[in-house]
C-alpha cells in the first residue's frame, strides 16, 4: 500500500468517527470545577515554594515600613544605584515609609525595575502583569533585574481564579496584554541546555506585604 492510499484509509475512519461520536463516559466530569484542588497549606507558603523552586527570590514584609528597610538592604548589598519605577503610587508609598532611591529615568540601563502586579498564583508560584498597571509592557522585562512588589490579599489559588479577578476588576476594558511571570526568563532552545535571563530578567524578586499593614 503507498503512502497516499494509507493516509486516505486513516482520513476515511476519521470522517467515519466524527459523523458517529461517541458520548462523553463521564458527563458529570464536564463542568466549572477545576482539577486542581487547593493544598492544604495557606497560600502563602504554597507560593513561596513554587516561587523559589522556579529561581525566584521570596521576601516577606510584614508592612511597608519593613517592605523599605528590605528594599534598602537587598539595594545596598547589591550595590544598586539606579533603580527604575514608574508607578506614582508605588513610588509613594516607598517615599513616605523611607524610601526614596528609585529615581533612575532610564529602563535600558538601569539596575534592576520595580513594579506592582495583578495578582500571584499560588499553585504555580507566577506572577500576573498586565498592561493596565501604570508600569506599562516593558518595565518588568527589559530591566536585569525585576522586583515585584504585591500583598497577601492578591493572592489567588489557580489561574483561572486570576483571570476571573481581571474580568471582574477591568469589565469589557480588558487589558490588551495579560503576562504570566514564573520566575526568572529562561529557555533551552539551544542545544537543550537551561538557559536563565535571555529573553528577560535574569533575577525576580517578590516582596510579598502583609494587606493589614498596609498603611
Amino acid at each position: 500500500m503507498n503512502a497516499s492510499k494509507a493516509k486516505e484509509n486513516i482520513l476515511k475512519k476519521i470522517r467515519q468517527a466524527l459523523a458517529q461520536p461517541v458520548p462523553v463516559p463521564f458527563p458529570q466530569s464536564e463542568g466549572n470545577d477545576s482539577v486542581f484542588q487547593p493544598s492544604v497549606e495557606e497560600m502563602t507558603v504554597e507560593f513561596a515554594e513554587n516561587f523559589t523552586k522556579l529561581l525566584g527570590k521570596f521576601s516577606y514584609c510584614a508592612n511597608i515600613s519593613d517592605l523599605a528597610v528590605q528594599l534598602a538592604t537587598l539595594a545596598s548589598l547589591r550595590k544598586w544605584e539606579k533603580l527604575f519605577c514608574r508607578e506614582p503610587q508605588l513610588k509613594y508609598l516607598l517615599n513616605t515609609n523611607g524610601y526614596s532611591n528609585f529615581e533612575y529615568p532610564d529602563l535600558n540601563t538601569c539596575d534592576a525595575s520595580i513594579t506592582s502586579c495583578e495578582s500571584l498564583i499560588a499553585r504555580t508560584g507566577s506572577i500576573v502583569l498586565s498592561s493596565g498597571l501604570k508600569s506599562g509592557r516593558s518595565t518588568s522585562v527589559y530591566a536585569p533585574v525585576h522586583i515585584c512588589i504585591a500583598y497577601t490579599n492578591q493572592l489567588v489559588y489557580d489561574i483561572k481564579d486570576s483571570l476571573q479577578q481581571l474580568k471582574d476588576r477591568y469589565a469589557e476594558d480588558l487589558p490588551s496584554l495579560i503576562t504570566l511571570a514564573t520566575g526568572p526568563s529562561r529557555t533551552a532552545d539551544i542545544e537543550k541546555t537551561l538557559v536563565v535571563g535571555v529573553h528577560g530578567p535574569k533575577e525576580v524578586f517578590l516582596f510579598l506585604v502583609e494587606s493589614e499593614g498596609v498603611s
